[in-house]
């Protein structure tokens, strides 16, 4: 396992769409693995493989207080958002900003799991925002689009990913 570069926002592979993975293979666990680390080593909750500058459709996600209950997704799919949520949302690919963004206070998501079997998860609160910011990474969009007024300048945002 190791660490990662973050892309930055202004690196174009955050702008692009990310293919399916079709079967897991060693690299893609590898990839989990390291993803996972730089998540917890930068102290985000998600984190999604443009990221770190590979475009599959992977996401890991840890919004326990305690690290370590994650949930690894390939090629998950949004089925069901319902509510509303308004909040500052920042991410670890735009370090020291945040801005506020509306999203769906609840989301149900289908996705495969580390061993390739379907899964469903639901969540609502951060597990909700978290799912949509990172299913977004997936499609080439960052949050950046969704804020509400201005960016703001801040080191105490709760980074998303």
């Amino acid at each position: 396992m190791a660490l990662r570069t973050i892309r930055t926002y202004g690196d174009e592979i955050l702008e692009k769409k990310c293919r399916e993975v079709k079967d897991m293979k060693p690299r893609y666990r590898e990839l989990i693995d390291d993803m996972l680390d730089t998540m917890y080593e930068a102290q985000g909750v998600g984190l999604a493989a443009p990221q770190v500058g590979v475009l599959r459709r992977i996401v890991v996600i840890d919004v326990t207080e305690e690290a370590n209950s994650p949930i690894v997704l390939i090629n998950p799919e949004i089925l069901e958002l319902s509510g509303e949520q308004t909040g500052q949302e920042g991410c670890l690919s735009l370090p020291g900003k945040a801005g506020i963004v509306t999203r769906a206070n609840y989301a149900k998501v289908k996705a495969l799991n580390e061993d390739m079997q379907e899964i469903i998860v639901e969540g609502e609160g951060l597990l909700a925002r978290a799912l949509q910011h990172e299913v977004d990474h997936l499609e080439g969009e960052m949050y950046v689009s969704k804020v509400e007024g201005d960016l703001l300048d801040t080191t105490q945002a709760a980074e998303i990913d």
